[in-house]
């Protein structure tokens, strides 16, 4: 099985040399955009990102999630969308051009929302959290991890519908699929994270496996699929296996966030592998059964006592756990 991890937008050595070394094959990442991309990546950029991650014998698997302030527009049917998905397009290309096989993006315009980065897990570890309670008269469009909704235009800044959303993400389907699919590329939608109906007003239509069945069906393509992101399906109440065997058995699971949660939508937090709700033995079988050979990600750090900022330790451990796992079931 295949295994990945993100990077910081430096493409650290430190963080590529010892991914490396435990066994990682390749990365995701988001690098730091060079003054002349304005709205896209351009061929250079991806290309010199690109080849310094293979100077660690690594590849460049995923382009995941293109900075916020590229995609808000078209995500809330703002004007200047079609500006922003023409720039998708070109970011598109550019990827094609520079080898980079996958681009990740997602429908929840305030991102990774949660509303704790130091909840107590095992041991004394620190987890992320969410609890919808602690946010459920947030104000409307605000919060986020690394957002600016202030660019929201004031005649805009009103709640948004999850019928407002699907046209919203049928509406760049249209425009980005085809292209996708022209030069090879793949385009792997996340669930929202946290699947929940809305967060300060704003609709987060991808919280269940009903809706990525319907995501296929809008622009049916080769380049469109699913980020099996094991957390959030957990935290939707799936049965994980089964989900594994529908998506992976049509193809279209691009690649797993292979990782555990323990809670429901409204209240959660991040768990080591081993502790949390799903059975990742179950689920390993499954990804086997399917014949998905990878790659995977452990994704959200749990921080341990003692480990880097980028938790080196907690990387180790748990892509580990996905080898052991991988090589226990023969998958």
């Amino acid at each position: 099985m295949e295994t990945f991890v993100g990077v910081g937008a430096s493409l650290p050595e430190e963080q590529l040399r010892f991914l490396a070394q435990i066994g990682v094959d390749s990365v995701a990442a988001v690098p730091e955009p060079a003054t002349k991309d304005k709205g896209f990546y351009s061929f250079e950029t991806l290309l010199s990102a690109r080849t310094r991650i293979e100077s660690f014998g690594l590849k460049y698997f995923n382009l995941r999630l293109l900075p916020w302030t590229w995609t808000y527009k078209w995500m809330l049917g703002l004007p200047g969308r079609d500006e922003q998905i023409e720039n998708y397009v070109t970011t598109i290309r550019n990827a094609a051009a520079a080898g980079i096989p996958l681009l990740t993006y997602n429908m929840h315009v305030l991102r990774f929302y949660r509303t704790s980065r130091n909840a107590p897990g095992r041991g004394g570890s620190m987890a992320t959290s969410f609890d919808f309670d602690l946010v459920r008269n947030a104000p409307l469009m605000s919060g986020g991890q690394g957002i600016d909704m202030d660019l929201v235009p004031a005649s805009h800044r009103k709640p948004v519908t999850d019928q407002q959303m699907w046209a919203n993400l049928e509406y760049f389907l249209k425009a980005a699929t085809p292209v996708a699919e022209e030069v090879g590329v793949r385009l792997a939608l996340h669930p929202d994270d946290p699947p929940i109906p809305q967060i300060a007003g704003v609709a987060r239509i991808m919280r269940s496996p009903e809706a990525f069945r319907k995501l296929l069906e809008i622009v049916p393509s080769k380049s469109s699929g699913v980020a099996f992101c094991q957390g959030c399906f957990t935290e939707m109440g799936a049965d994980i296996p089964a989900e594994i065997r529908y998506f992976g058995g049509k193809g279209k699971i691009f690649f797993v966030d292979f990782r555990n949660v323990i809670g429901k939508p409204d209240k959660f937090r991040e768990a080591f592998p081993d502790e949390g709700q799903a059975d990742m033995v179950a689920a390993m079988k499954a990804y086997k059964d399917v014949g998905f050979k990878g790659p995977m990600t452990p994704d959200h750090v749990v921080h341990t006592h003692g480990d880097t900022d980028w938790g080196h330790r907690y990387w180790a451990y748990a892509i580990g756990h996905i080898k052991g796992l991988a090589a226990a079931v023969g998958a």
